[in-house]
């Protein structure tokens, strides 16, 4: 299941959005080829926005892949099962059998040695809003397929991982996004309710949303699972899980099952679901960053707010978003795994409003030969395993030490990818005008170091007043500005809503930001003059002209 990037400057998933006109389909397949023909993952997607009516479109990087998905494809939906296990928890507090103020260890077999922090238990509500302070994986349990990590972790390997745990701060304290947590409280919520996960969200939220195609291991007859596939293009395993710890990320449904999910948490679900779909809605950390129903993001865009969750499994992505005030929702579903690669929120939030940028099609294009040989060297990764880079003919190739070597890929966002399996290489140009990279794999992202060149001397850092002519704010999107100030000889940039970074001077106009891996661009006019930024971060580019 995909995680929430840290600290971004590039906050999407807050930005602005006017009041959106419906769109036809022809509109809708138009603004999916700009997206996704010639993707070099060969992805494809089923979409639909839903307001007075549902706007369907299926579409592939490849054409020729046209047949791939359609209405009876099951995708993994990832994640956003999560907000499907809090549909069945508000139900249970709706009937007065709990409360989000319970301690999860109320909820749990007697016995059990839930942790706390100095007399401070973790409550139900701190389980929703990922506050618990438990790791992201259970401690302990041992991945042993990366390619189907989940399919052998059972309840009684939960409970024993929690007894080993231990919390470095209260619980509420910080936001720390848990699959482990999940994992419990999909368990929890079972037990509580006296039948197992897959049979309550049968009968308590498929079958009266009609959602005839949703299942975690009880495939109904007509519906064709999907295929995954890394972002690379290449098949990869579907992701299997135990019932009762299913809610964390289990749920396989086609694009119509998640239409008519989005249609309940707009109003359109029978009671006593609606109430409790209602009640899983409401904010559960006011005040809080980020802020959260149970277990759905809250965006504020344009005075009201979006609910919104993201997921992802080994070989799929989605994106989930309702404006409950408006009575618009936006599903996107993906065959194969974007998280890496930015994810769908792009797409999705443009097709909830335009005026948020679209994104644009990931294209293979030539390295440039500078770059290829400036890589070329020894590295050490974060946690001590040393790489190669080296040049075959004009590609890049990396090993791993006492691993084969692997031919790498480039594309137009900059990124350097493994043919062979599913991985990015990101350059970082640093101070002294060398170049590191950060490796991302499995949800990590390593920072490499080199270690087989001496430091060269920094390029000298630019003055004050020279840091001065870029201070101002630049409008990225609407209601989300970047602003560039100097303080102490130092130049920083602050996201709307966000804490001032420090940026490091690597080249004439050119910045970075090493904490979130992003780099800053300054444009001139003909008289020298700065008149824009752009930003690039994490695959992404934003432009902002200066007002």
């Amino acid at each position: 299941m995909s995680l929430p990037s840290q600290a971004l400057i590039l906050a999407l998933a807050v930005a602005a959005a006017s009041p959106a006109q419906a769109l036809s389909q022809a509109d809708l397949e138009a603004k999916l080829a700009q997206r996704l023909h010639g993707d070099r993952t060969g992805a494809c997607f089923a979409v639909a926005v839903v307001d007075k009516n549902v706007t369907r479109a299926f579409a592939c990087a490849d054409a020729d892949k046209a047949l791939r998905v359609g209405p009876d494809t099951a995708f993994e939906i990832g994640s956003v099962s999560k907000t499907m296990t809090s549909a069945l928890l508000a139900g249970l507090i709706h009937e007065g059998k709990g409360s989000l103020d319970d301690p999860l260890s109320a909820w749990l077999p007697d016995g059990i040695k839930v942790p706390g922090f100095e007399g401070q238990p973790i409550l139900l509500r701190h389980v929703v809003s990922h506050t618990s302070g438990l790791a992201a994986l259970p401690p302990g349990v041992a991945i042993e397929n990366a390619a189907n990590p989940y399919a052998p972790v059972t309840a009684e390997m939960l409970l024993a991982a929690l007894e080993r745990s231990e919390l470095s701060r209260a619980p509420g304290a910080g936001f720390d996004y848990s699959n482990f947590a999940s994992m419990l409280l999909s368990y929890a919520v079972a037990r509580r309710a006296g039948a197992d996960f897959e049979t309550l969200l049968d009968e308590r939220v498929f079958t009266p949303l009609g959602m005839t195609g949703a299942h975690i291991n009880r495939r109904p007859d007509g519906v064709r699972v999907a295929q995954g596939h890394l972002p690379n293009g290449q098949p990869t395993p579907a992701w299997d899980f135990r019932t009762d710890v299913a809610g964390v990320g289990g749920v396989r449904a086609t694009l119509d099952d998640m239409v008519r999910y989005v249609q309940g948490q707009l109003g359109a679900a029978p009671e006593p679901l609606a109430a409790a779909l209602a009640l899983s809605q409401q904010p559960v950390n006011p005040g809080a960053q980020p802020a959260m129903a149970m277990n759905w993001m809250l965006a504020p865009l344009n005075g009201r707010t979006w609910h919104a969750h993201e997921g992802g499994t080994g070989g799929f992505s989605s994106f989930v978003a309702f404006d409950r005030a408006a009575a618009r929702g936006v599903i996107v579903l993906s065959d194969t795994a974007l998280h890496s690669l930015g994810g769908l929120g792009s797409l999705g939030l443009h097709l909830a409003d335009a005026s948020v940028p679209l994104g644009k099609p990931r294209k293979v294009v030539a390295a440039p030969a500078e770059l290829v040989d400036a890589l070329v060297g020894h590295y050490t990764l974060q946690g001590g395993m040393k790489m190669e880079l080296s040049r075959k003919g004009e590609a890049l190739v990396i090993q791993a030490e006492g691993q084969p070597a692997f031919e790498m890929g480039h594309d137009d966002a900059g990124d350097f990818y493994p043919l062979a399996f599913d991985a990015l290489l990101r350059p970082q140009r640093k101070a002294d005008g060398s170049y590191g990279f950060t490796w991302v794999q499995m949800g990590a992202q390593l920072a490499a170091v080199r270690r087989d060149l001496a430091p060269k001397p920094a390029m000298p850092a630019p003055s004050a007043e020279a840091l001065q002519a870029y201070a101002g704010d630049y409008p990225l999107m609407p209601e989300f500005s970047l602003k560039v100030f100097e303080r102490d000889g130092r130049l920083f940039v602050q996201g709307s809503g966000q804490p001032a970074l420090e940026t490091v001077a690597v080249a004439k106009d050119v910045f970075t930001v090493d904490a979130v891996g992003a780099e800053i661009r300054f444009e001139r006019d003909a008289a020298g003059r700065v008149v824009a930024v752009v930003l690039h971060q994490g695959g992404q580019v934003l432009r902002g002209a200066r007002p």
